[in-house]
């Protein structure tokens, strides 16, 4: 019988063994969008998907294949962002986490590495859905950046954000390799209150905030506080 934490590595009779113990299953969710001169298109893939192996490590669960694609329509502009509509992603993730229910899971934990707000709308609108289809599963969504965010005013400055000082460092500490020599400095200035995607004047480069003091030991520090934060987050909202 496999022991890896990997739904992709069971065979069908070994998943249902696993089954028995209802084990939490984590459906990371990615993005491939532009983070800047100095990190992958796939940092909101690379961030949830480690964070899911090390969690399931830590709470005996499994961890779905990743959804790569996302809703990022505030970054279309700059080239390598793929955008789904709100109602694409949300209709292929009901279907997905509709399908493990059926198949016997019933606590499942959907894991964003991307935070935009029609983004998380669109999965919390998926689960919802499938949990009403099926009510003996529970549903968590949450974005990894709830809780990295946390050290907004403490780690960086209150203004960090996309692809700036506290996720540079994180993706320096779980993926080095992706992670290139420059160090921009971004100010945003489109207001929230605007509709639309910010402007080239607005947002002349798909960073926020200023990566200059980026490292992978400040990486790791944010990296120990997110997995803290998500195990009492889950032994407090899907307990077995």
């Amino acid at each position: 019988m496999s022991t890896s934490h990997r739904l992709l590595d069971l065979d069908y009779r070994s998943f249902e063994r696993r089954l028995a113990s209802n084990p939490l299953v984590i459906v990371p969710v990615g993005a491939l969008e532009a983070h800047g001169p100095h990190l992958p298109l796939g940092a909101d893939q690379i961030q949830p998907e480690a964070t899911a192996s090390a969690l399931a490590e830590r709470v005996d669960g499994l961890v779905a294949p990743t959804i790569p694609y996302g809703s990022a329509p505030g970054a279309r502009r700059f080239p390598g962002t793929v955008s789904l509509s709100i109602a694409q992603l949300e209709d292929y993730v009901e279907g997905v986490l509709s399908e493990l229910a059926r198949s016997g899971v019933r606590r499942i934990l959907v894991l964003s590495g991307h935070g935009e707000r029609g983004h998380m709308a669109a999965l919390r609108e998926a689960a919802d859905h499938a949990v009403q289809a099926h009510p003996g599963t529970r549903a968590v969504v949450l974005c990894d950046y709830d809780f990295v965010y946390e050290l907004r005013g403490k780690e960086s400055p209150p203004n960090d954000g996309h692809a700036g000082l506290l996720e540079t460092s994180r993706v320096m500490a779980l993926a080095p390799e992706t992670v290139g020599p420059a160090r921009p400095v971004v100010e945003y200035r489109h207001s929230p209150f605007v509709p639309g995607s910010p402007s080239e004047k607005d947002w002349p480069d798909s960073v926020i905030g200023d990566t200059r003091n980026a490292s992978a030991e400040l990486g790791a520090r944010v990296q120990a506080h997110v997995l803290d934060r998500l195990v009492e987050t889950v032994r407090t909202l899907l307990p077995t």
